[in-house]
C-alpha cells in the first residue's frame, strides 16, 4: 500500500473483507435457520444470547484493532521482526482476555441470564447454548488475532478462505448436531453452540499453524510468546477504545429499538428489515474502513502520511458513491425491498417511509466508517470512538427522542420536556441527521492532520542506515545479514 494506484490495491484488500462479512451473516442465519425445527423457545434463546455473544466479538475486535495499527506500521517501515513480536504478544493478550472472560461466564452464567431476563424454557436452552459458547471464547479471540495481524501485513485473503471454510462446515454439521441426523443424538440449541465450537476450533487452530510456518508477511515465534509489558501495554492502550467503541454501538442498537416498540409491531417489523438492508452497506462501508486502515498505518510506517491521507479519501469517495448508488435503488423500488423479507401491507408501507428517509443519508453513514478506519489505521482509536459516541448518544438518540415523542420525562424526578411527537418518523430522521452530522464533524477532524504521527518507535537501530552507500552487486546481501544480525539478536 505504500506504492502504486490505490484504488486497485483498497479494492484487492476489501472484497475479501467484504466477503467474511457477509459469510459471518450466513454463519448466523444457519444457526437460526435450523434451531428453528426445534421449537420457539429455541429461537427465542438464540435470538436473546445474540447481545451477548457480540459484545464478545465486540471485545475481540477492539483487543486486535491495535494489532492491525501496529503490524501495518511496523511493515511499511521495513521492521518485519517487530511485527512478528506484535503478533506474538497479541496472542498472549488475547488468550489472557478470552480465558478470563469465559471463567468469569461459567462461574456466573446462571445470574447472567437471570439478568438478561431469560426464564422458563428460554432460561433453559438459553444456558445449554452459552455454556458451549464460553469454551469457544478462546477459539474466536484467536481467529480475531490471526485475522488481525495477516490484515495489517496487507493479506485479507487468507482469514477469508478460512472463513468460508468454517462457515461451510457450520451450514454442514448444524443439522446433524441440532437435529440429531444418524447416529448423533439432538442437542437442540446446544448442538448449535457445539457447531460453532467445532468450526471456530477449524478456523483458529489452521490460523495458528499458518503463524507458525509464516510466509504470509508476518510469523508467529514461539520464543516471542514472553510477556512483554511494554508492547503489551501498547496494545491495550491503542485497543481498548476499539471495544468500548464496540459495547456503545451494542447499547444504542438496543435502545433505538426500544424507542421503536412503543410505535407498533409494523413499526418494529419495518425497523428490524430496514436495519438488516443497512448492515449489508455496513459490511461494505466496515470492509473499506478495515482495508483503509491497513493502507494509512503502512503509509505511516513509511512516513508517507501524505499518502496515508490520499488513501481514506480514495476510500472514502469510492464507498460514498457506492452506497449513494445502493441508497437509491432502495429509495426507486422500496416495495420489493421490503417485499424480499415480508408481505404485510402495513409493515411495507412503514418500511418504504424508513428506506425513503434513511437510505439516501447510506453514504454518510459509509464515509464516517472509512475515516475512522483512517483513524485506527493510524492508531488513533480514540478518535474512532468518540465519532461513534458522536453518532449515536449525542446526535442520534437525542435527535430521536426530541422528534418522535411529544412528552419526555426524566425517570426518578418530576422533569418533563415537550417533544415534537412527529411519530416514528422521527427515529428514521434521527438516523438520517445524525448521519449527516458525524460525517462533518469526521471530515473536519480529519482535515486537521493532528493523526499523521506514527504510534511505533522508529528510532531503534532497524531504522538506521549504513553510512556508505552499498554496490548494487551486494544489495541483496546487506539486506540478509540485516536480517540475521535482527535473528542473532533475538
Amino acid at each position: 500500500m505504500t506504492s502504486g494506484a490505490i484504488a486497485p490495491k483498497l479494492l484487492t484488500l476489501a472484497w475479501p473483507l467484504v466477503l467474511g462479512n457477509l459469510l459471518q451473516t450466513v454463519y448466523n442465519l444457519a444457526d437460526m435457520f435450523w434451531v428453528g425445527r426445534v421449537s420457539s423457545d429455541a429461537v427465542a434463546a438464540v435470538s436473546l444470547m445474540f447481545p451477548l455473544t457480540w459484545l464478545f466479538v465486540s471485545t475481540a475486535m477492539g483487543v486486535t484493532a491495535a494489532t492491525i495499527a501496529l503490524v501495518s506500521q511496523y511493515v511499511g517501515a521495513g521492521d518485519d521482526r517487530q511485527a512478528d513480536r506484535v503478533v506474538a504478544q497479541t496472542i498472549l493478550l488475547t488468550l489472557g482476555v478470552s480465558l478470563t472472560l469465559a471463567a468469569l461466564g461459567w462461574a456466573f452464567r446462571r445470574e447472567l441470564l437471570t439478568l438478561i431476563g431469560a426464564e422458563g424454557a428460554v432460561f433453559t436452552e438459553s444456558l445449554a447454548y452459552i455454556e458451549v459458547i464460553f469454551f469457544a471464547l478462546p477459539l474466536t479471540f484467536l481467529f480475531f488475532a490471526f485475522r488481525a495481524a495477516l490484515q495489517g501485513a496487507g493479506d485479507t485473503k487468507t482469514a477469508m478462505w478460512l472463513v468460508v471454510i468454517s462457515a461451510g462446515l457450520n451450514v454442514v454439521i448444524d443439522p446433524v448436531f441440532i437435529l440429531g441426523w444418524g447416529p448423533m443424538p439432538a442437542m437442540g440449541t446446544r448442538g448449535a453452540a457445539w457447531a460453532t465450537f467445532l468450526s471456530r476450533a477449524l478456523a483458529a487452530g489452521t490460523g495458528v499453524a499458518i503463524l507458525l510456518r509464516g510466509g504470509f508477511g508476518v510469523r508467529l515465534r514461539v520464543r516471542d510468546l514472553a510477556p512483554d509489558p511494554t508492547l503489551l501495554k501498547k496494545l491495550v492502550d491503542v485497543g481498548y477504545p476499539a471495544t468500548v467503541d464496540g459495547w456503545a454501538r451494542s447499547f444504542a442498537a438496543v435502545t433505538m429499538a426500544a424507542f421503536v416498540t412503543p410505535f407498533g409491531t409494523a413499526a418494529v417489523a419495518a425497523y428490524g428489515i430496514g436495519i438488516r438492508l443497512m448492515s449489508v452497506s455496513w459490511s461494505v462501508a466496515g470492509a473499506v474502513g478495515q482495508a483503509t486502515a491497513t493502507g494509512v498505518g503502512q503509509n505511516l510506517g513509511a512516513e508517507t502520511p501524505d499518502r496515508a491521507a490520499r488513501v481514506t479519501w480514495v476510500g472514502v469517495g469510492g464507498t460514498m458513491g457506492l452506497l449513494f448508488a445502493a441508497g437509491g435503488l432502495c429509495v426507486l423500488f422500496p416495495e420489493a425491498m421490503m417485499g424480499v423479507f415480508v408481505d404485510d401491507p402495513a409493515v411495507i408501507a412503514e418500511g418504504r417511509r424508513f428506506l425513503y428517509i434513511v437510505a439516501p443519508f447510506w453514504a454518510f453513514f459509509g464515509g464516517t466508517m472509512v475515516i475512522q478506519g483512517g483513524f485506527r489505521g493510524a492508531g488513533q482509536t480514540k478518535v474512532a470512538m468518540a465519532l461513534s459516541f458522536l453518532a449515536r448518544w449525542i446526535f442520534r438518540v437525542p435527535i430521536a427522542i426530541a422528534l418522535a415523542f411529544s412528552t419526555i420525562t426524566v425517570p426518578g424526578t418530576a422533569l418533563a420536556f415537550q417533544g415534537l411527537g412527529v411519530g416514528v418518523d422521527g427515529i428514521w430522521l434521527a438516523f438520517a441527521v445524525g448521519a449527516s452530522l458525524t460525517f462533518l464533524v469526521a471530515v473536519g477532524w480529519f482535515r486537521l492532520g493532528r493523526w499523521t504521527e506514527s504510534v511505533i518507535d522508529q528510532s531503534g537501530p532497524e531504522r538506521e542506515l549504513p553510512e556508505e552507500p552499498v554496490g548494487t552487486g551486494d544489495e541483496i546481501g546487506v539486506d540478509a545479514g540485516s536480517a540475521a544480525e535482527r535473528e542473532d539478536d533475538d
